[in-house]
């Protein structure tokens, strides 16, 4: 199952709204803490994280409109509460991970962060996307802060630090946070799927040296345990069984996959 999902990823768009395949991503996923004061607060497919700090919380990603309701329950489950939740991040402007944004942006009155890159296409509701045009909308959203390579967002005494990794939108983010002895990364996504035109794209005429810039980043990150946009990225059915997120190697060969699967589309 895990195959056919990232297999998806690679090899269709976004996918629909409302299609069979969002239902899937969308199924609800118990919420539970990863590693030191990372908590996993998402849906099965289409994920979010919590970063609690004794002077309130870093939320990264909000999934589909209809995830956010789900991840408001997680987090109150979990025993923290919303309006605690200070910081937004964003990972990248599209539907899946977006979508949420402004419902929780409402709930938790919490400060939007993204990528710079991405801030326009935020605001425009996912429309004029240089690789999906107007066909996968979400509801806009604001961004407070426009974050650039390597800013440090610090709460409570707790850092992120952001990444820019462009490439999959012009500001996907990845996000790094050393917690309880280990590095841990969130990936934005490395991924190309195959309805993406990186080569003579004239809404994104930087798409291959911004995609060789994103891999360049990842592979100079330490990383102990790797999350990501997508649950299938971190084999999250699996770990949520077996919780074994500590794995250094499977970062560098995930980055490794990716960059292989990314030149042959660069030519």
């Amino acid at each position: 199952m895990r195959k056919l999902v990232f297999l998806l990823l690679l090899v269709l768009p976004a996918l629909a709204q409302n299609s069979e395949t969002d239902k899937v991503w969308n199924q609800p996923v118990e919420p539970f803490r990863i590693v030191g004061n990372v908590y996993y607060v998402g849906a099965a497919e289409v994920t979010s994280f919590l970063v609690t700090t004794p002077k309130g919380h870093i939320l990264l990603d909000a999934g589909m409109q209809a995830t956010a309701p789900q991840i408001e329950r997680n987090i109150e489950r979990l025993g923290f509460r919303l309006r605690d939740v200070k910081i937004l991040l964003s990972s990248h402007a599209h539907y899946d991970h977006a979508g949420g944004l402004a419902e929780l942006q409402r709930a938790t009155g919490a400060r939007l962060y993204a990528g710079a890159g991405d801030v326009a296409q935020l605001a425009r509701g996912g429309t004029d996307d240089p690789q999906f045009g107007d066909k996968y909308p979400f509801p806009p959203v604001q961004v407070d802060h426009a974050l650039h390579d390597g800013e440090r967002i610090t709460l409570g005494g707790v850092t992120v630090v952001a990444h820019a990794t462009p490439g999959h939108t012009r500001g996907c983010t990845t996000y790094s946070l050393h917690t309880a002895g280990h590095d841990v990364v969130f990936l934005g996504s490395p991924t190309v799927p195959g309805p993406y035109r990186i080569v003579g794209n004239p809404l994104y005429p930087d798409a291959v040296a911004d995609y060789r810039k994103h891999f360049a980043v990842l592979k100079a990150l330490p990383c102990d345990v790797m999350l990501g946009a997508h649950g299938s990225f971190f084999d999250l059915a699996g770990k949520r069984k077996t919780h074994k997120f500590i794995d250094p190697g499977e970062y560098k060969a995930f980055v490794a996959r990716m960059e292989a699967a990314f030149e042959p589309k660069a030519q």
